[in-house]
């Protein structure tokens, strides 16, 4: 595969494929190192007087409404912060058309351009998110070098980061090249290796925790992820439980129990009220938030354990400071354990910086991305047209 150092970019126009999907709320990024990370690609280039289209999604879009929250126009603003002042920074609101093409036409080497949340194109046949070839071959059109720098996306094949590469001459950037580096400690992580998943559905994860349960010793579970694995024998109350996938999760608890490490006890809401319960005192009006003491205690004994523990999402909603209980002590014990620590994925990220935890071996921006590496030891978009395992 080839690396963006490999091409002459000077006075091209090349398009870059960057992983901006961060976590935002009431329109303000609460976590901007995905931008950061992606900073030593866009500013190379900009330096060797490349014409700079920039590709990112940002959420899920599914319907007309979903564009209100799901723009990436705060991101713009951040960017004309991060950028030198002297760099002039356009934003495309549309994702094809005259607009776009006009405001290319404009550009001078050394400019830079971001054009709207590419899931925009989802909202008609998800045409982003199931690698329409037409939809691709017209973003190629834009551009003459395409360099995929969204590590967080590499194990999804878009339209915008694997279609794409079939008529376009294209490479990685420095942000796909450092994740790989600092990730083949997981290729084979030193024993005993524990994942730490949260989050908010199962369902994102379902397809993968298989591969994840093969390759790990333990798999200690938080959040919306927990609740649907605790629901096949518990009471969960008005708690997220992922229904949908329930069946999956009875195949994987018939074969992996020993394996799964879930909640002994969570920080409920109920009626206003915010208490502490053991799982079998749930009771239908409860809905559980966070991890409680007795969890931590449990956790911990496996984290010392430890000689590497990739983290992914987190245990309880750390955003309301009445659930952030859970989610601070696991980083920190975390932070302070012998093994390397690994952090993937926009929630963990935001997380640590809220919390103003750094100590750790590194800090991945891909989440899924990194699960399906650790899991299966390839990442989709990048095997689609190169047939190279990265481990």
């Amino acid at each position: 595969m080839k690396h963006i150092t490999e091409f002459d970019v000077n006075n091209k126009k090349v398009i870059v494929r960057c992983d901006l999907n961060v976590t935002i709320k009431e329109g303000k990024i609460l976590n901007d190192d995905k931008i950061i990370a992606s900073l030593i690609t866009i500013n190379y280039l900009i330096k060797n007087n490349a014409k700079v289209i920039i590709m990112s999604h940002l959420g899920k879009v599914k319907t007309e409404e979903d564009k209100k929250d799901k723009s990436l126009k705060v991101v713009y603003e951040r960017l004309r912060e991060l950028l030198p002042d002297n760099i002039l920074l356009y934003f495309s609101q549309n994702t094809r058309g005259k607009e776009l093409e006009g405001l290319i036409s404009e550009m001078k080497s050394g400019n830079v351009l971001l054009i709207e949340n590419t899931r925009f194109e989802d909202i008609i046949d998800k045409k982003e998110s199931n690698n329409d070839e037409e939809l691709a071959k017209y973003w190629a059109s834009l551009g003459d070098v395409f360099i995929n720098d969204a590590f967080g996306n590499t194990h999804r094949k878009h339209a915008s980061n694997c279609a794409i590469t079939k008529y376009i001459d294209n490479g990685i950037g420095f942000l796909i090249e450092k994740e790989l580096n600092n990730l083949n400690i997981l290729a084979n992580p030193k024993s005993p290796f524990i994942v730490i998943m949260g989050g908010v559905k199962a369902t994102d994860k379902i397809n993968i925790i298989p591969n994840i349960l093969d390759k790990c010793d333990y798999l200690l579970l938080g959040g919306g992820i927990a609740n649907t694995f605790l629901s096949i024998n518990n009471e969960m109350g008005r708690s997220l439980v992922s229904k949908e996938c329930i069946e999956e999760v009875k195949k994987i608890l018939d074969q992996y129990s020993s394996k799964i490490i879930m909640p002994i006890d969570t920080i409920v809401e109920n009626q206003n009220n915010i208490m502490t319960k053991n799982i079998n005192e749930i009771t239908s009006e409860d809905c559980v938030y966070d991890i409680g003491s007795k969890t931590i205690e449990l956790f911990e004994k496996y984290i010392k354990i430890s000689k590497t523990i990739f983290i992914n999402g987190t245990v309880g909603m750390y955003e309301d400071n009445r659930f952030e209980f859970g989610t601070e002590n696991i980083l920190n014990i975390c932070s302070q354990s012998n093994a390397d620590v690994i952090l993937g994925g926009g929630d963990a990220l935001a997380s640590a910086d809220h919390f103003k935890i750094d100590k750790f071996y590194f800090k991945s921006t891909g989440g899924g991305a990194t699960l399906e590496y650790i899991g299966t030891g390839k990442l989709a978009c990048l095997e689609e047209k190169n047939s190279i395992r990265l481990n």
